[in-house]
């Protein structure tokens, strides 16, 4: 085996490291990406709830006010 297969496979080494770490990079990424769309997904079907409660305190405190 010569000097130049060496680093032909010391290369290859490399590159092959280098896809591996970039995948797990993009599942991390992919996973996070996920994680945030949930919690988006969450905040957004809780927001309608708490506009409704607090138009509804509005409404309350308006009632009791003009009942005075």
């Amino acid at each position: 085996m010569g000097i130049k297969d060496q680093f032909q496979d010391k290369a290859d080494q490399l590159a092959d490291k280098a896809k591996g770490a970039m995948g797990d990079r993009k599942d991390e990424a992919s996973e996070r990406a996920s994680q945030a769309r949930d919690e988006a997904s969450e905040r957004s079907s809780q927001a309608p709830d708490q506009a409704q409660e607090a138009a509804q305190e509005q409404q309350d405190k308006f009632d009791r006010d003009y009942d005075a």
